[in-house]
């Protein structure tokens, strides 16, 4: 592939559906989540009631809410989504359901990294690129990747839980840039919400990458992968 341009020092992550997620998936967790209730539900009925999720980060960013920046307005926005899904679902009794929930989606054990994820930071760390995260996500995402044995690999983490700020935002892409000492027309982040990950940051100059596993966004015009080993390449042509 060859050596990157010099301009590009830095590739900064989301980490959510990015780096990490729910194992097996969100919608599998929830599934067996539900089946352990007593209230089974296809993997298609939770993947349509899922949209509920993309829409509340929408509504919080539209209404400037924070819900990462502290356990009580996580578990109020988490608990919150899943009584959306679950009536969606047609689970009208769900007592106790949505705590249970949460409690699953906040299980460090419940998560892993996509399978992606390590040769692509050894490749771009290989090019002598720094490498960060900038994430909406509850500060015990610090102690998940140290269990995933990442933590060490993102020198700079600007986690929203632990900031105080969350995406869209631009102050939390700033923040990043600055403890990393770049501008940033030499960094590059790379997500997989549109919305969060690819507005923001290249309205302030950034490369901004679209990470589309599923192939949610095949309209996106802008830089789109679909496996994240694909990323050196992209940034290269970038």
């Amino acid at each position: 592939m060859g050596i990157l341009p010099p301009v590009l020092r830095a590739v900064l992550f989301d980490a959510g559906e990015t780096l990490v997620h729910p194992a097996p998936s969100f919608p599998e967790l929830f599934v067996r989540v539900l089946a352990d209730a007593g209230a089974e539900r296809s993997l298609e009925e939770v993947l349509a009631a899922s949209a509920a999720v993309l829409h509340r980060f929408s509504e919080a960013a539209a209404d400037r809410e924070l819900w990462t920046t502290s356990p009580e307005r996580s578990a109020a926005f988490w608990t919150g989504v899943y009584d959306r899904m679950l009536a969606e679902l047609g689970i009208a009794d769900a007592d106790g359901l949505p705590a249970t929930l949460y409690a699953a989606f906040t299980d460090r054990a419940n998560y892993a990294l996509f399978d992606d994820v390590p040769a692509t930071l050894d490749v771009l760390a290989g090019r002598g690129l720094a490498l960060g995260i900038v994430s909406n996500f509850e500060a015990w995402l610090e102690d998940l990747l140290a269990d995933l044995g990442v933590r060490e690999r993102f020198p700079v983490r600007v986690i929203s839980g632990l900031e105080g700020i969350e995406k869209p935002d631009p102050a939390i892409f700033h923040r990043a840039l600055e403890r990393l000492g770049v501008a940033p027309h030499e960094a590059a982040y790379v997500g997989d919400n549109p919305e969060f990950d690819v507005d923001p940051p290249a309205s302030l100059g950034m490369t901004a990458v679209l990470i589309d596993r599923r192939d949610r966004h095949p309209e996106h015009d802008g830089v789109r992968v679909r496996d994240l080993r694909d990323l050196p390449g992209v940034l290269e042509a970038a």
